[in-house]
């Protein structure tokens, strides 16, 4: 039987966020109501369930005007959709990129950029894919008016971040100028997207006072600031989480253990130096990285492994989904469960992803 914790969730303030699941659905749940009181609950489903539709990564430019939401799938093709209705702006192959069938080498990572204001009257949208096989893209479409017409610009560029490994994650900076990269058999690497160009990787620790090597098997990443490329923490395999400097050395700079499972998912606090990590086990604690002091663990256990961690930019709230298709809530002050939300339309939907 799963562990499961019964606790009195108080509510939350009032919120929106996306879940996403291996069933290619898209969920929208809200929580609407006095602040502190709002019960969250699943209000739209978006797509009819399709194993072949599973989304595999995810990323949105939340603006005011016009936002977007971008979605991978397991059948090779990328999504551009309204965050607010659901509705297809566009949708275009990942496949003739590599030309690999998406089976083989599907997408680990995807990052919708950002609209600059001179651009925010034009119909362009740009997208970074970057696949299990490490092959990269950065391309460019401009959307006319129908979903089915859509062009490509021109601007196109490719390479590869592989290195004979497996790519299991990736992250651009806040600024969009750099991109982290790392996996099975591939070190954390740092490219700088302006000309694609590897500008760091890391070194791996030591062998212990055994003579043991680690392998190498990056999980999860995310940097600590949006002002700084510089500094970014990293999950392993083997239950450590890393954080390295780029402009100190190539190797950790602080490196400690959390539990005894894969960490699954880490994200970073507003702040710049607290960090959320959840692991394969249901475990989801916060850390100070600047000492690698834990904070403390969250209250309620998950019965699945944690997937996805989300901050909400404006509220002292995240977001955390996984295996057991639930959506949880919690107060990043006190650590306490707000509301957790069954998301799974069928028992094999699981929320493997969840975005504010």
């Amino acid at each position: 039987m799963p562990r499961t914790s019964t606790l009195d969730c108080p509510g939350c303030p009032p919120l929106r966020a996306l879940t996403f699941d291996e069933l290619g659905l898209i969920k929208v749940v809200e929580a609407r109501g006095k602040q502190g009181r709002a019960e969250p609950k699943v209000v739209e489903r978006w797509g009819d369930p399709d194993s072949s539709k599973c989304v595999l990564a995810a990323s949105i430019d939340d603006r005011n005007s016009d936002p977007l939401l971008a979605v991978a799938r397991r059948n090779g093709t990328v999504e551009v959709l309204n965050p607010l209705n659901g509705d297809l702006r566009f949708s275009v192959s990942n496949a003739s990129i590599n030309g690999v069938q998406s089976e083989d080498d599907p997408v680990a990572g995807l990052h919708l950029f950002a609209k600059k204001k001179s651009e925010l009257a034009s119909r362009s949208c740009t997208l970074l894919t970057c696949t299990t096989k490490g092959n990269a893209s950065i391309r460019s479409f401009e959307v006319n008016k129908s979903a089915a017409d859509v062009a490509s610009t021109g601007s196109s560029r490719t390479w590869s971040v592989g290195g004979g490994g497996s790519i299991l994650c990736s992250k651009v900076d806040g600024s969009e100028n750099y991109f982290l990269s790392g996996g099975k058999r591939v070190e954390m690497n740092v490219w700088d997207l302006e000309s694609c160009a590897k500008i760091w990787t890391a070194k791996p620790p030591p062998k212990n006072s055994l003579g043991i090597f680690t392998p190498t098997w990056f999980t999860s990443a995310t940097f600590l600031s949006k002002d700084d490329h510089r500094k970014f923490v990293a999950g392993t395999n083997s239950h450590e989480v890393r954080l390295f400097d780029i402009s100190a050395q190539r190797r950790p700079v602080i490196s400690f253990d959390f539990r005894e499972t894969a960490i699954k998912s880490v994200a970073e606090d507003l702040d710049g130096y607290t960090i959320y990590v959840g692991n394969g086990s249901g475990d989801l604690a916060s850390f100070d990285i600047r000492t690698g002091k834990l904070l403390g663990c969250f209250l309620g256990k998950c019965s699945g492994s944690i997937r996805s961690i989300a901050r909400h930019p404006e509220f002292p709230v995240i977001a955390s989904c996984g295996l057991d298709s639930y959506l949880r809530l919690w107060n990043v002050k006190t650590r306490q469960l707000l509301s957790a939300i069954n998301c799974a339309g069928s028992p094999e939907a699981a929320s493997d992803k969840c975005s504010f």
